[in-house]
């Protein structure tokens, strides 16, 4: 089998996936307690205009009539009216995802650029002190929980030593650079605007760091253990033998071929992030939307809470075809035709 075609059967296996997800999340939002429509209108609505809300909503139709009305709504890019915000829900998504989409990027590339690193250091000096150091550092931070964590950061760099922001996206800047991506790293940049770009680099430090302890844990740990297993392979001796210098037998032929391990590991922590970074948002005040489907829950919003969960399924199993996708650049053996 070629590549192409190995990367074909991995898009078409998301299909299935992603019907039973779409399946999956509409009908648990559906079970939910508590009654949407006088969430939404209040205690004090008579029973006449919440049967009235319900109708319009459709809470009265069959649920199967429901999630068809739903998904053929999701290809309109309709997903229904927010009881919390009267906007679109894929309006609100839109406004809101970007800031979640920047922090959980930035968050993995920190996680990536430590992780790695920190667990090749412990394969080459397996049982030394360099390892029992990782590995300490990495059960401590898969331990700590985000939002302690985040606290914890916030007292030190932005209350005691006053070097950062402790909370918000941006800070009091005259010019504000115009909404292109809605990343303000990006945009910021984009408009040549150091001084933006600057402060949301500052108000992005914190968040970032808070959300990449566990990754960071789980990608060296994982590197470690597969560069170990490589690193004792024939042909590193080999390579050795013939005067190569260890660390570009290490960085160059060892960790490209256990890579692939630790790709996999990045892949399903990438998407974990999606959802999880509701704590860091709150803690720090990020405008996020992860902090918009927390509200969503807390009143109900099944339309918001649907819209949410789905955008969050859906970039977890994008983050893993991605993966896939780097498979073949890590592993010959995918890119050639042979998965044995």
């Amino acid at each position: 089998m070629s590549y192409s075609d190995y990367l074909t059967r991995r898009l078409l296996s998301t299909i299935p996936m992603l019907f039973g997800l779409s399946v999956l999340i509409f009908i648990m939002a559906r079970v939910i307690p508590g009654a949407p429509a006088r969430q939404a209108l209040g205690p004090r609505a008579s029973e006449e205009a919440v049967q009235q809300l319900r109708e319009q909503m459709g809470l009265n139709d069959p649920i199967w009539v429901q999630y068809v009305d739903y998904m053929s709504g999701i290809l309109r890019g309709d997903m229904g009216q927010s009881l919390v915000t009267n906007h679109n829900v894929a309006s609100d998504i839109a406004e809101f995802f970007p800031a979640t989409l920047e922090l959980t990027s930035v968050a993995m590339l920190i996680a990536i650029l430590v992780g790695v690193p920190l667990g090749v250091i412990a394969g080459l000096n397996k049982d030394a002190t360099e390892d029992n150091i990782s590995r300490a550092f990495s059960f401590f931070a898969v331990s700590l929980p985000a939002f302690w964590a985040g606290i914890l950061l916030q007292l030190v760099f932005a209350f005691q030593l006053d070097l950062l922001p402790a909370t918000g996206r941006l800070g009091d800047i005259t010019y504000v650079p115009q909404e292109v991506t809605g990343l303000l790293l990006v945009d910021s940049l984009l408009a040549l605007n150091f001084v933006a770009f600057t402060s949301a680099a500052e108000h992005l430090v914190l968040p970032a760091v808070t959300l990449a302890l566990a990754p960071i844990a789980d990608i060296a740990r994982m590197t470690r253990s597969s560069f170990i297993e490589e690193y004792n392979h024939d042909y590193v001796e080999g390579l050795r033998t013939h005067g190569l210098p260890g660390k570009l037998v290490a960085y160059k032929y060892v960790l490209r071929k256990s890579f692939a391990a630790t790709l996999t590991i990045i892949g399903l922590d990438y998407g974990f992030l999606l959802g999880s970074a509701f704590l860091v948002e709150i803690v720090f005040s990020w405008p996020g939307m992860a902090s918009y489907g927390v509200k969503a829950i807390l009143q109900t919003d099944i339309n918001a809470i649907v819209g949410v969960t789905m955008v969050i399924g859906v970039g977890f199993l994008f983050a893993n075809f991605v993966v896939d996708v780097l498979y073949g650049v890590f592993d010959p053996r995918v890119r050639f035709g042979d998965e044995s």
